[in-house]
Formats: structure tokens, sequence, C-alpha cells
């Protein structure tokens, strides 16, 4: 099925619709964030897209330090854990302020939630809610965002077939406008990451839930990884986006520039129009080919009117010359008598045949 985010029909009859995740990148100042949303646009994104959390709604101070240090890639920030989602959180108020330029740049606004008071107070600021890869199994907040009855994007990183099936029959108890996104939740950057990435979960997902609209929410360096999901049915693309990659800040390091971001839009675009159409048929830009390349049957030498053409009196040549005769009928043509004289490499026409 289609769904319907902002003016834009989205699933697998139209355009892939590209989600810039600039999150954290604002790095605390809502004029680079503005900024960030108007290089998105240049860049190709359809939306731009942040994240609303408060920290101690989110992260326990305590647990983390509990860990005994940290880990993954956040082993390189300089900050705790708790400090650093502090600092990326954005205020309430941004959000007027956002969705203003994202609307001056005919570009969707949206964000993901990350407690209650944030779903609610966002429900009616945009088109879609995303509910990020580590909310996958709580399942009240999912319930909470699927009533409200708008689009779903649902990534699904660092979760078993068991949990996504529980957070998607939860949306579509209340609300079919689904789409289902594949994930590898690492943020290292690695090229490692690719053997990781499994794109092809994207087929099972196919099989299982027909009716949704597929995605990929993506980490992964590069293109190839966006490529692969779109070519396997994805029409959801979410990559973070970033103006620097060597800024400091949890989501820099991994996500794209806008010249990568670019690419990889006009890469994706190339492959839209490549993937094309199912049935296999003579293209309008293969017409003439099929005479350049294509072989007749013609004279192998003079043949005079009432002769009877052998196998032998036949070449199979190119160029397959429009109404001439095809060499499937070849066995057609050996016994038939010549009604005119047909010179050396002259094509053979059913008209210069007869019984």
């Amino acid at each position: 099925m289609d769904i319907k985010i902002g003016n834009r029909l989205i699933g697998d009859q139209h355009p892939t619709y590209f989600v810039a995740d600039i999150a954290a990148n604002h790095d605390g100042s809502l004029d680079r964030a503005k900024y960030l949303i108007r290089l998105a646009k240049r860049a190709g994104a359809n939306a731009a897209k942040f994240q609303n959390f408060s920290a101690p709604k989110i992260v326990s101070d305590v647990g983390f330090k509990s860990l005994g240090g940290q880990q993954s890639h956040q082993a390189s920030w300089r900050k705790s854990v708790f400090e650093v989602y502090q600092a990326a959180s954005i205020p309430f108020e941004w959000t007027f302020e956002l969705k203003a330029v994202c609307d001056q740049e005919g570009i969707d606004y949206f964000s993901a939630p990350y407690d209650f008071e944030a779903i609610d107070f966002l429900d009616e600021h945009m088109p879609v809610y995303k509910i990020g890869s580590g909310e996958v199994d709580w399942l009240e907040a999912i319930e909470r965002i699927a009533k409200k009855g708008k689009p779903v994007l649902l990534a699904t990183g660092a979760a078993n077939i068991g949990e996504v099936q529980n957070a998607v029959h939860t949306i579509l108890a209340h609300n079919s406008q689904l789409v289902l996104m594949q994930c590898n939740t690492n943020y290292t950057a690695s090229l490692e990451n690719f053997k990781y990435i499994h794109l092809n979960v994207l087929k099972t997902y196919r099989s299982m839930y027909p009716e949704v609209v597929l995605g990929l929410s993506d980490h992964t360096p590069g293109h190839a990884a966006v490529l692969g999901a779109v070519t396997l049915g994805a029409r959801v693309i979410e990559k973070h986006f970033t103006d620097d990659n060597d800024r400091e800040g949890p989501d820099h390091k991994f996500a794209l520039d806008p010249t990568a971001w670019e690419q990889m839009v006009l890469r994706t675009r190339e492959l839209e129009l490549a993937l094309g159409s199912g049935d296999k048929f003579v293209a309008e830009n293969e017409q003439e080919t099929v005479v350049l390349q294509r072989r007749c049957l013609r004279a192998a030498r003079d043949i005079k009117a009432g002769e009877t053409l052998t196998r032998e009196m036949i070449d199979v040549l190119r160029p397959a010359t429009r109404g001439a005769i095809l060499p499937p009928e070849i066995d057609k043509v050996v016994g038939t008598r010549a009604s005119v004289d047909i010179p050396a490499g002259k094509d053979l026409r059913w008209t210069s045949l007869g019984e």
C-alpha cells in the first residue's frame, strides 16, 4: 500500500523518500540546526529529522556509570553519556522555528520522540512519527504513537524477529500506515559493519508484511547499503546528515556530508530509472538495435524465379531488415519456390516466395 507523508506518496511505485537525520548534529545551536536543514534540502533530502528527548527521561546516569566505562562508539566521548545526551537535547521551543524553516525550504519536518511528553507535544507539528531502534520493545510508547493516526517509521536495529513482530503488531492494531525499516545499530562507521547490515531481511519483511512500506535506517559509510536496499524494495531511506565529519559530537563521524548525501540521492535516482519494469520487452531505445544486430534470411546467391530454395541457398546475416523473414522461420522457407528473381544478398520476403 501507499502512505502519504506531507505532500508525497510513499510506496513501491513512487520515488524513494530521503530523511536527513540531523539528530544531535545541531551541536546545541538553533541557528546551526536551521543551517543544516537548508543544506539537507539542497543535497536532495525530502525531510529533516531531529530527536526530542530529555536526558533524565532516556538515560540513567547511574546505570551507564555502573557499566565500568563507556563502550562501543561511546568510548571516544569526552563527557559522560548523561552529559552528552543533556547537551544534545532539543528544547520544545525550537520546534516552531525548525518547522518554519522546513516549510520555507519545502522539506518535511519531523522528530523522533523519546518520552510520553514529547510524543504528545510533537503531534500537531509533524506529519509522521519515527520510532528509533532502541525503543523497539517499549510497546506502551509504540502504542501511544500508533494511536496518533499518523504514518510511523519503525527502525529495527539490534532486534530479533520476535521483537519486530511484537512492535509491528502493536502498530498495525491501531494504524496501517507503517514503514518497516531494516537497520544495523552500530555507530562506529567501520567498514566491517557491511557484513552486519543484512539487507536480505527486507525480503523477509516483504514476505511477512506485504502491506507495509519498506525502508532502511543506515549508518554504514558510502552508498552501497542504500542502493542495495532500494533494489530490494526500500522506499524510505534515513541517513545521518552533517556539514563536517570532523566536528566534535556523537553523530558527526558516521553521518554523510552534503556532497556525499547529494551523490547518494543522485545514484539512487539513477537506480530507480534502471530498475524500471518487471516486464521483458524490446525497449524504446532498442528499436534500431533490433535491425542492426539481429539477422534475417538472405539469398546466398542469385536465385531465379521458379527455383526451389534449399538450405545452401540461404544466408542468415545482419541486418534484420524490417519485413524480412527471420531465422526462426528458416525451415518454412526451405522447399518454397522463388516467385521473382532474387539477387545475391537480398533479404527474403514471403512476397517473393510461393509454393
